[in-house]
Parts: structure tokens; C-alpha cells; sequence
């Protein structure tokens, strides 16, 4: 079984960083059997192993969960964002980049 560990990035629907703290290992499967009810019209899986997302303090842990159930996974490494660090009075500067437009 295949796992991707990766430390997820923070939601665009929000500006705080939460649950972007811990890393995750989720299981990659290529391809899932469906099957549709054929009275109710649910999809359903013969496999729940896509459904699993376990959570792990460091990317340390996660690597050594993998090795020790014996699976094949890979690392994304977490790319640290670029803070940009501006106060409001640099709003009104005479040397702006760009001029007021109005």
C-alpha cells in the first residue's frame, strides 16, 4: 500500500494557520472498485483505506510508522511561507513602488 506524507497548507478561506501544524500520512490508491445501489443510487467502495488520515507530530514519526507497517511511501516536503512583513503607514510613503492612483 502506497502513502503520501505531507504537512498540509493552511485553508484560502481563511487567515489563521490551524491544523497546518501536524503532518499527515494518507494512502494513495491508483483506483477504487465503485459500485451503485441499483435501488438507492449510492456509490459505494469495497475499500475505506482512502477514508484514513492519521496525524503525527513530526515528519520523523510518520516516516517511521511507514517503514515499520511496511509501506511504500513518499515525502512532500513543507514549504515554509514567505512572510511579508508591511505596516500601515507604509500605505502613505513618498517613495512607493507604485503611485497613488487617484
Amino acid at each position: 500500500m502506497e502513502a503520501r506524507i505531507y504537512k498540509p497548507h493552511k485553508s484560502a478561506m481563511t487567515s489563521g494557520r490551524g491544523n497546518t501544524k501536524a503532518w499527515v500520512l494518507e494512502f494513495v490508491k491508483p483506483s477504487a472498485r465503485r459500485s451503485t445501489d441499483p435501488v438507492m443510487g449510492w456509490t459505494s467502495n469495497d475499500d475505506t483505506s482512502g477514508q484514513v488520515r492519521l496525524e503525527f507530530d513530526t515528519q520523523e514519526q510518520a516516516v517511521e510508522y511507514a517503514q515499520r507497517e511496511g509501506m511504500t511511501f513518499r515525502v512532500e516536503e513543507a514549504r515554509e511561507r514567505k512572510r511579508l512583513v508591511k505596516t500601515y503607514s507604509e500605505n502613505f510613503l513618498f517613495d512607493r513602488k507604485q503611485p497613488w492612483t487617484h
